[in-house]
């Protein structure tokens, strides 16, 4: 029988995964307001919170040491605001179903690197089940087309997607999932801020509409705070090779969505693709944990934590 641990960390990353696939409409409500500082206010918004509630459960926010400062740092740059910007470049030369489709061979990149820098064998349960999902969201998303600079800025966007996951293993594994989201939201807020006023002046800070508003509110809230702990939660349980197949489900959720909202039709396609996804993603988590079972000698040890969840 499963490990209930692992049974809760897979819900807290499927549920996280989900709710950023969900929060695409969202993110169309803010297309009229200055992205720097948009995201600069998200993140705020997040990191405040996070930090609410570490108060409010008498833990303080540990100073990150060297290592963990190297790697919130990463998560910001490559993950946060790079991956951001990567994507609006990215939609000028390629359609949104291309893109998607490149950022959704994260999961096969996590499957083979992950072990590989941690100098094991890749499992072939993981990478299976990540390449069945890849295959998933390219029949989910149509494939798409690009031109120009189109495939090396969806790769950028990738590469922002699996660094957004590496960087955090570290410090996560030190600090904890809340802790390091707080800062890595915080450390985003202020570069955000800062950058927006350095290449927009005045014009970044506008005052939003009651409409772009709750948009901020909810990316702030679910997508940042809520969807950054239950990821990196889930990550240092699992590990990010197992957790990775996960993000398949981000344009299966965004279908949902869509389809609910009556923004597009459900096809025979997409609900194959979706398929495929759940598939790949049963495959990469169910057999993994079977494996690791009948080989004890290359179970991952639980990670050490400074601060118990």
């Amino acid at each position: 029988m499963a490990n209930t641990g692992d049974i809760r960390a897979v819900a807290f990353g499927a549920g996280s995964i989900l709710l950023v696939g969900a929060s695409f409409p969202v993110t169309g409500l803010l297309q009229g307001y200055p992205v720097l500082s948009g995201q600069a206010i998200r993140y705020a918004i997040g990191g405040l919170i996070l930090l609410g509630v570490l108060l409010a459960r008498g833990r303080g926010l540990p100073m990150p040491g060297l290592r963990d400062l190297a790697g919130i740092l990463g998560m910001v740059v490559a993950g946060m605001l790079g991956f951001n910007a990567a994507i609006l470049a990215a939609e000028r030369y390629a359609t949104p179903g291309f893109v998607t489709a490149v950022v959704g061979c994260t999961p096969l990149v996590l499957a083979i690197a992950v072990p590989m820098l941690g100098r094991r064998r890749p499992a072939m349960a993981a990478v299976l089940g990540a390449g069945v999902v890849v295959a998933g969201v390219a029949v989910l998303t149509g494939g798409g087309s690009w031109h120009g600079p189109g495939l090396l800025l969806a790769l950028a966007c990738m590469a922002g997607e699996v660094l957004f996951t590496l960087c955090g293993i570290g410090p996560v594994n030190r600090l904890g999932a809340m802790e390091v989201s707080t800062w890595a939201s915080i450390v985003a807020a202020v570069a955000g801020a800062g950058i927006a006023t350095i290449v927009d002046g005045g014009a970044a800070w506008r005052l939003p509409t009651p409409t772009e508003g709750t948009a901020l509110v909810v990316l702030g809230v679910f997508v940042t705070a809520v969807a950054f702990t239950g990821w990196y939660t889930c990550v240092a349980r699992i590990g990010a090779d197992r957790a990775g197949v996960l993000v398949g489900l981000m344009p299966v959720s965004g279908l949902v969505v869509s389809v609910l909202l009556h923004a597009q039709p459900l096809t025979v396609t997409a609900v194959v693709g979706a398929a495929a996804v759940a598939a790949g993603c049963t495959l990469g988590l169910y057999r993994r944990r079977v494996s690791a079972r009948r080989e004890p000698s290359e179970a991952r040890p639980e990670p050490r934590r400074a601060v118990r969840r």
